[in-house]
């Protein structure tokens, strides 16, 4: 029964109200990915010592550029975008007066805050890093942008928690879709993890921008950033899951391995995402070696839910294969679409995130974070995560949900254009991001231009692996122009046609999922306890005995 539900919704059309939603949150995110890459080409040529910036264009408005669009622009209107997609699909086909109303006034909120963001960063008043780490300070106009930003994406949530309402007061005493329950999943974490950033941008970055207040409390700042910034790697990683999970094993015709194990990751990710923020400060002053290690403990078991779904996917791809006749080992290898980029742009990123996932062990890790921390290995290790493995498959997921959204069809042509697409990228990243690894351990900065240090033996040593960084940066500037024009072909001209929305089905002999899995008031009040165990003590303690308070700081 379960099976033939979940067939049945391959059946469902497309409906325009949902697909329009949807579709707009896309079309703003690749328009924010081509301008990431022309800051991020800019960036990687200035570092790399080819060319050199006009008067009138700052290397450090470039590099804020890169990290606001890519990083934050870019990942939360495609995630948005996507789940509202995928939770019309999988409870029915269409979303609810509630869910669509909710899901406009959040896309017109974001749209607004992206405005405002946008021109304070091309008036280089907001020159202030992806991190926008105090005591530098920004227009007040950037704060409240992004802020508006954020709530904006808020609003989207509550729209897509609108829809999974609807369909449990339709469907009482049922579990909900596997998709649908991880859309929920993925904006609970989000709601949760962005309320650090938005106590940190209302009660203290706006005042003090703005001259209300003279000084700010750094440390209490880096603490409310940081309890936002890791949870906000699986705000973009959940999203990729979910496409493992629940498309993937429809595009290479497999069965999802299980449902139970998928959904206990994902409540995994929502308990133990946010309260490990301090790995990010180990070299922070003003926080105990104790509160440190909490939060370390923590963050090696975030490994775990991504070892089960390492564990569930590589058991999709062998029983798949399998049921097309391989043999052997590693017979099924073969048998799998390596000729489709739906299925290779995501997998591309899924291999390149066993190296990434290993960096992140080490930056967590105190003694081998003293080596490499605000060294360009940091940098290399989020464009082997978030660059390979989330953007390769938000790439694999546009390439047949953009033509499903407009009534339009993923040609052979642009199939192969895609693979084409696909490997620049990855071989740009390759090049790019193992460079980067490289001048970490050699000592090389991070979040700076080009520069010998005055001839230094040392920094003249760095220049041929930053050229060979350059040439990677610019593959990568190739491959998003090409994802970019691919995305409007698709959007607007492709021939017109149906494209399906892949939805996997449920393997035979997998085991009926839990309903507690479902009960939300212990999955949240457990999600809240871990955080304000970790962090209770250690913020009043920053507050009750704050360091001097800084002055704001302009270096550019």
């Amino acid at each position: 029964m379960a099976q033939a539900q979940m067939a049945d919704v391959q059946d469902v059309r497309v409906d325009r109200p949902a697909a329009r939603l949807s579709l707009a949150h896309v079309l703003v995110a690749f328009l924010a990915f081509g301008i990431a890459a022309i800051a991020g080409l800019l960036q990687g040529l200035v570092r790399g010592g080819v060319i050199t910036l006009p008067k009138w264009l700052n290397y450090y408005e470039v590099l804020t550029a890169h990290g606001v669009y890519m990083g934050l622009v870019f990942t939360t209107f495609f995630i948005i975008g996507f789940l509202f997609s995928g939770v019309a699909r999988t409870t029915g086909g269409s979303l609810p007066p509630a869910g669509l109303r909710l899901g406009w006034t959040g896309w017109w909120m974001m749209v607004v805050g992206l405005v405002m963001a946008t021109v304070t960063v091309l008036t280089n008043n907001a020159s202030v890093l992806y991190t926008f780490y105090a005591p530098m300070k920004a227009s007040p106009y950037f704060y409240i942008g992004t802020g508006l930003l954020v709530v904006g994406s808020w609003v989207g949530g509550f729209g897509i928690f609108a829809s999974y309402r609807a369909w449990k007061r339709k469907n009482p005493g049922k579990l909900s879709p596997l998709f649908t329950f991880m859309a929920v999943c993925t904006m609970v974490l989000w709601q949760i993890a962005t309320i650090g950033v938005a106590l940190e941008v209302v009660l203290q970055l706006i005042p003090w921008s703005f001259g209300w207040v003279p000084t700010i409390n750094v440390l209490l700042s880096r603490m409310l950033l940081w309890y936002f910034g890791h949870p906000l790697v699986y705000f973009w990683l959940l999203p990729v899951y979910a496409m493992w999970y629940v498309n993937i094993p429809r595009i290479i015709g497999g069965k999802i391995f299980s449902d139970s194990l998928a959904r206990l990751s994902f409540l995994l990710f929502i308990f133990l995402s946010t309260p490990v923020g301090f790995h990010h400060q180990l070299m922070d002053p003003g926080i105990s070696p104790e509160w440190k290690f909490f939060h370390v403990l923590l963050t090696m078991a975030v490994v775990v839910p991504s070892l089960m779904t390492a564990f569930s996917m590589f058991a999709v791809f062998e029983s798949a294969g399998r049921a097309k006749g391989a043999t052997g080992l590693f017979g099924w290898f073969k048998k799998l679409p390596w000729n489709d980029v739906r299925f290779f742009a995501p997998v591309a990123g899924m291999i390149a995130f066993i190296p990434g996932g290993t960096g992140g062990i080490i930056n967590a890790s105190y003694q081998m974070n003293e080596v490499v921390h605000n060294t360009i290995w940091v940098t290399g290790h989020f464009h082997l995560t978030v660059g390979t493995a989330v953007a390769m498959t938000f790439f694999g997921i546009a390439y047949w949900l953009v033509p499903h959204l407009t009534g339009r069809q993923l040609t052979p042509a642009v199939n192969r254009l895609g693979l084409v697409q696909a490997v620049i990228w990855a071989t740009g990243m390759l090049l790019m991001s193992g460079s980067m690894h490289i001048l970490g351990l050699l000592g090389s900065p991070r979040r700076t231009a080009y520069t010998t240090y005055m001839n230094d033996p040392t920094a003249l040593s760095w220049m041929p692996l930053q050229g060979v960084m350059a040439l990677g940066g610019s593959l990568l500037f190739i491959s998003a122009m090409l994802m970019v024009g691919i995305v409007l072909y698709l959007a607007f001209f492709a021939p017109k046609g149906f494209e399906e929305y892949p939805i996997g089905e449920l393997d035979d002999t997998a085991e009926t999922t839990p309903r507690f899995m479902e009960r939300w008031s212990v999955i949240l009040s457990l999600a809240v306890f871990l955080i304000v165990i970790a962090y209770a003590y250690p913020v009043i303690d920053v507050i009750q005995n704050a360091p001097p308070g800084s002055p704001p700081l302009r270096t550019w």
